[in-house]
This record gives structure tokens, C-alpha cells and sequence, in this order.
């Protein structure tokens, strides 16, 4: 079987790669775009490259790691069959179409364009559902609602571009991100911790190992699933900053207890670690930027870069080795591309602070390092994705 159908014969292979070439294209062009204003790199028709590269990084990158985690994952939970490579092949037209549609959204008729750009997470969701109907539980269920909350983010996005009154790019785009931080919450909530422990173990450590403290948890899930609803409903910006700092301090409190500090010397588990805790920072900024308190933009980019952006690569490398028969060991290519993100929504938040040509240093020197993350994660995976699955002895 050629590399380019091996791509095919599973929905991580697909997804994951395209997650990170499509998040390294877009953020290399927007980069490209800051740095040469004059260049013609402008996309088609009468959208800015700003609004293209926010709306596809949420719902072009941040869709494609979901669907990658979610066709790998789902089979496992219920015990049941991964999806064929006909609708993989299927899903992944869906997905790419929408990225041109997207591409070409200044030209496109408006309502084309929302039929195409809104189908993914719907024909993706049906499969989801499908799957967990076979096993119901409702932890597993929520990932469905969540799925809704960020397709609707989008349809307000698209009714915006339509000009119906209920629109609102602005709101629709913030709803998408906390849809998917609220994923990052929930998942990065069971699996940090239960991968920590079992790391631990292996070593034979039965001691002091991470605990999950359950006032904490429902504490962190509810104001996490909460956060893009009201925004979605539009509610006050003090509301939503409050719902934002109690989930900032909840995922703290949950982190507190999942022993960070063992972590240092395994990269593929510390990766997961400094994710969470870049959810965690990223909420507060958020809420207090809407008391006025710091820049939004800049908060916004703490979670983007940091929370969504760390979570997805830190997930996405350890997927692809562990699913393909590989060890669970993060190559040092990428444990630098975990270590380069904070940086990069570091110097994003400082840029947003700042003004003048000190801030476009800043927020170009994160382009760039977002951009080598990428690279390296996208060294490391195709490879991986690309070939058979390696035979354990």
C-alpha cells in the first residue's frame, strides 16, 4: 500500500498530519502577510487574512485535531470497529473542501459557502453518535453536545458573513475556541492524570501518585462546558469573565493535584502537563481581560497558542506512536516543539500589550516559533502516520 492511501486507513493518520500542515500554512502566511503588508499575498475577494487565519485556526486546525482524536478514540471507548477508509476518505474531502471554500470566502456566494464550511462536524458528529449509542454513558455524551456548541460558533460566524441579525462573527468565533478549550478541559482532565499514574506505576511508584479531587472536577467541567454557552447567548461581558476566572482557578486546583513535578524528565507526559496549565492561565487572562483588566486579544492567544495548540500536539504525537505500535517516547525534535509554544503565546500576549513596531516584533517573533513547532511536529508524524503499523514483539 502506497504512504498516500496508508493516510487513509485510519482517521488519526489523515487528520493529524493535516492538522499540522494546515496549522503551520496558515500561521506562515498570516506571519508572511504582518511582516510585508505590501506583498500581494491577500486572499481572494474582499476578507482580511486576519479573519481568514481566526476563523481557520479554530475551525479548520482545531476541527482536524478533533477528528482525528474522536475516530481513533470513539472505537475504543465502545469496543467497536474503527471507521472504514471510505469514510475517512469522506470526511477528509468534507474537511478539505470547507479549507478552500474558506480560501476563497471574499468570492464565494455566502450561503455556499456556510453549506460547505458547516458540514464537517455534523457528518463527523453522526458518526460519533452512532458509535456511542452502542454504549451510552453520559461523560462520553457530552463530547456531542460540546461538538454542537462549536458548530454553532460557526453558524453564528456564517450568519454574520449572510447578514441575518442573529449573526456575530465576533461572538461566534470566541465560542468555537471555548468549545474546544472546554474539549482540552474534559479529555485533558481524564487523561493527564490517568497517563501521569500510569507512567508512575510502570516505574513501580505506588505512592504519592496524582489524585483527582472531585469537587475540583465538576467544578472545572461545568464552568469549562458553561463558558461557551454564554457566550454563544450572548450574555455580559462580566458574566462570561466571571465564568472564565472560576474555570481558570478550577483547572488550576485540578492540575495542583496531578503531580506536575514527576514529570520533568518525560516529555511526552510533561507536554500534557503544560497544556492544562496553560488552559488554566489562559481562562483567568481571559476573565479579567473582560473586567478590563489586560488585553483580550492576548489572552485569547494565551489559550489558543499555549492551551489548544500544546494540548493538540502533545495528544497528536503521543496517538500517533501509541496507535501505530510505537514506544511512547517524544522524539527531542518534538519536546522542543512543546517547549517553543509557550513562548510563542507569550510573546503573543506581550505583543498585545504593547504597541508600535516593538509589538509587531513580538507578535511575528511567536509566528515564527509557532511555525518551527509545527515543523517539528510534522517531522516527527509523517513517518509515522504514513507507514504500517510497527509489529510488537
Amino acid at each position: 500500500m502506497s504512504q498516500f492511501r496508508q493516510l487513509f486507513t485510519e482517521g488519526f493518520r489523515f487528520f493529524f498530519l493535516a492538522a499540522g500542515i494546515f496549522g503551520l500554512v496558515v500561521i506562515a502566511l498570516w506571519t508572511v502577510s504582518l511582516a510585508m503588508p505590501n506583498a500581494p499575498l491577500v486572499l481572494p475577494g474582499d476578507m482580511s487574512i486576519s479573519a481568514w487565519h481566526s476563523h481557520e485556526m479554530i475551525f479548520g486546525y482545531g476541527t482536524a485535531a478533533l477528528g482525528g482524536f474522536f475516530l481513533t478514540a470513539v472505537p475504543n471507548w465502545t469496543k467497536g470497529k474503527m471507521a472504514p477508509a471510505s469514510f475517512v476518505t469522506l470526511l477528509a474531502v468534507i474537511w478539505f473542501a470547507g479549507r478552500v471554500a474558506m480560501f476563497f470566502a471574499g468570492v464565494l456566494n455566502p450561503y455556499v459557502l456556510a453549506a460547505i464550511d458547516l458540514l464537517f462536524i455534523p457528518v463527523m458528529g453522526a458518526n460519533i453518535a452512532h458509535q456511542l449509542m452502542r454504549n451510552p454513558k453520559p461523560a462520553n455524551l457530552m463530547f456531542l453536545v460540546l461538538l454542537a456548541l462549536i458548530w454553532f460558533g460557526n453558524l453564528r460566524v456564517h450568519l454574520d458573513w449572510m447578514g441575518f441579525s442573529w449573526g456575530d462573527a465576533y461572538a461566534g468565533l470566541r465560542a468555537g475556541m471555548m468549545g474546544i478549550c472546554a474539549m482540552i478541559a474534559i479529555l485533558g482532565g481524564r487523561v493527564t492524570p490517568a497517563f501521569t499514574r500510569n507512567a508512575m506505576r510502570k516505574l513501580g511508584i505506588e505512592s504519592n501518585l496524582p489524585v483527582s479531587r472531585k469537587p475540583f472536577e465538576i467544578a472545572g467541567a461545568a464552568s469549562a462546558v458553561l463558558l461557551p454557552t454564554v457566550i454563544l447567548l450572548s450574555a455580559p461581558d462580566m458574566l462570561v469573565g466571571f465564568v472564565a476566572i472560576i474555570a481558570g482557578i478550577a483547572q488550576m486546583l485540578r492540575l495542583s493535584g496531578w503531580r506536575s513535578d514527576w514529570t520533568r524528565h518525560n516529555p511526552i507526559i510533561w507536554s500534557l502537563h503544560l497544556a492544562y496549565g496553560m488552559l488554566a492561565l489562559g481562562y483567568f487572562l481571559y476573565g479579567l481581560s473582560l473586567t478590563g483588566l489586560g488585553s483580550e486579544v492576548g489572552a485569547l492567544h494565551v489559550l489558543a497558542i499555549g492551551a489548544v495548540g500544546g494540548m493538540t500536539l502533545a495528544v497528536m504525537s503521543r496517538a500517533s506512536l501509541g496507535h501505530t505500535g510505537r514506544e511512547l517516547i517524544a522524539t527531542p525534535g518534538v519536546s522542543v516543539a512543546y517547549a517553543i509554544l509557550p513562548y510563542s503565546a507569550l510573546l503573543r500576549w506581550i505583543g498585545s500589550q504593547l504597541g508600535g513596531e516593538l509589538a509587531q516584533m513580538a507578535i511575528l517573533g511567536s509566528g515564527v516559533l509557532w511555525c518551527v513547532s509545527l515543523s517539528l511536529f510534522v517531522r516527527m508524524v509523517w513517518p509515522v502516520v504514513s507507514r504500517p503499523r510497527v509489529a510488537r514483539a
